[in-house]
Parts: C-alpha cells; structure tokens; sequence
C-alpha cells in the first residue's frame, strides 16, 4: 500500500481510537498566538475597511504559512499520520452528538440544552426538543466537513502539510471569520479563504451524503435549497445531509441576543433524538467510504 494511503488510515484510526487530545492540544497554543497576532495588527472596531482587511490577511500568513511550510519540509509519513489525527475530529463530534442524544432521548431536556449549547453558537436556553435535535443534526452535518472531510480532502492533496493547512485556516475563520463589529473586516481574510478552501470538500460531503442516504431526496434538497442558505459552503452540506436523512432543518435560531429566520433545508419531519444518531452514522460510514477509495486510488495508481 502506498505510504501516504498508510499515513491516511493511520491517523483516521488514531483519531477513531483516541479522540483528540484531553491536554496540551496544539490548537489551543494556536488560539493564544491568533489572539496575540489580533491584538499586535488589528486597528480599531472595526476600523478602516481596507486597512484592516490587509492586516487581518496579514495576521492570517504569519500565523498559518509558517505551519505549514514546516510540516511540508519535515514531512514523514509517521509525521503526516500525526498531523491528520490533531486535524481530525470525528470522534469529538460523535461524543459530544451522543452527549446530546442520550438525555434528549431519556426526556432530560435540561441536561440536552446545556449539551448542545456546547458546539452550537446559538442560545440554546429556550430550545424545546426539536429545537435540540435540529441545533445538534445541524452541528453533525455541517461539521462533517469542518471536522472529518475537509481534513481528508487536504490530506489526501498535500498530505500532512494540506490537513494543517485547512485546520488552521478553519480554526481561525471560528476565531476571526465573524460579522460583529470587533472582527467585520479584520476576519474578512479569515473568512473568505476558509470559504475558498472548503468549496470542493463542501460539495464532496454533500455528494457523499447523497449517496449514503436518500440519494434522490438530498440531491433534490441540494438543487433547490442550498442557494437559500447564508453560507455558500454550509448551505449544500445541510440541504444534502437533511435530505439524505429525510428531516428539515433550518428554522428560527437566536444567536448573540438577535433573532433570525433561517430558510429550511431538507424534507421531512423535524429531527428527534434519535436522528442525531443517525446523522453522527453518516458521517462515520462517509469518512470510511473516502479512506476506502483513496486507498483504492492509491493503489491503482502506485
């Protein structure tokens, strides 16, 4: 088998073994410098558009292409198996959907809300249990591809170098990439390059849902819904992961105080306790399928 399809399965099972790690996880070092890098070139709230745009594409290339460049200069294959693991998250994704299911499942709403309210940035205090479920299958689906595809996507491209790359840049547009008045222009890089980076991933997931579940129901939610949503990469991820799943997303969320009217994606009933499971399932079978057929491609074209 070829080395880098080697490295590939190797750190999809780390990552399905260990999780990411409880300590000393590299991200959170990252955070801090990210943070430094804000405050040294960031002028004002939100300052002088073009300026700060500049500065913020400026702060996004000290913090990010160094990494980079040195995980393609010291690349190994024991190396690049290491740093798919710390980019991946499939785990993390499936424990903190599962931490959301069982209490919704066993009528603990309480215990559900405080669950998904961490990885969601919505205000969760008020959510019924469809509101629960729709925050979480929403979460699994679209951080399928932040978490699991698009890191392999890269990896597969430029191999450990390529999963750091999309880690930082998907890190820093959660950090920066936000429309509030602290970070409109300065996370304007942040973002658009995140956008960049995830548009064939994006599209990839969602094929992926498509052929993992109903195949017809989520390309038709692809085709017609997708435009509707605010992010260009997000929108065919939920619309084919909620058609695949035959349930509707997408509704009336809260976030930060303000009150927004989100189109629906998908088709179908609400999501309930269990599709949370269903949707943390596909994801899982999808990563398989996109290791599966690179080891296959690997191989034929060794």
């Amino acid at each position: 088998m070829p080395v880098l399809a080697l490295s590939a399965l190797a750190g999809v099972l780390l990552d399905r073994l260990l999780g990411e790690p409880r300590r000393w996880h590299p991200l959170v070092g990252f955070g801090r410098l990210a943070d430094a890098a804000e405050r040294a070139l960031r002028r004002g709230a939100p300052g002088d558009p073009v300026s700060n745009r500049l500065r913020g594409l400026v702060a996004w290339a000290l913090v990010v292409l160094p990494f980079v460049a040195l995980a393609a200069w010291f690349t190994h294959p024991v190396l690049d198996a290491l740093l798919l693991w710390l980019a991946l998250g499939g785990r993390s994704l499936a424990e903190h959907a599962r931490a959301i299911a069982a209490p919704l499942a066993a009528g603990d709403l309480a215990a559900a809300r405080t669950a998904v309210g961490m990885i969601v940035s919505r205000d969760t205090t008020g959510l019924d249990e469809e509101g629960v479920a729709t925050a979480a299958v929403e979460s699994v689906l679209e951080n399928g591809n932040d978490a699991v595809f698009g890191a392999l996507f890269w990896f597969f491209l430029l191999g450990g170098a390529g999963a750091v790359l999309f880690r930082l840049a998907n890190t820093l547009d959660a950090m920066w990439g936000y429309k509030d008045a602290r970070r409109i222009y300065f996370g304007w890089a942040a973002a658009r390059l995140d956008d960049a980076l995830n548009f064939v991933p994006a599209r990839l997931t969602a094929l992926t849902y498509a052929l993992l579940g109903s195949t017809q129901n989520a390309l038709a939610c692809w085709r017609t819904q997708a435009s509707a949503w605010a992010s260009p990469n997000a929108g065919p991820v939920m619309a084919a992961g909620a058609g695949a799943l035959k349930v509707g997303v997408g509704g009336t969320a809260i976030y930060h105080g303000h009150v927004e009217e989100r189109p629906r994606l998908g088709a179908g009933t609400p999501p309930t306790a269990a599709d949370i499971g269903r949707a943390v399932v596909l994801v899982a079978r999808g990563q398989w399928l996109w290791l599966a057929a690179f080891v296959v491609w690997s191989v034929a074209h060794a």
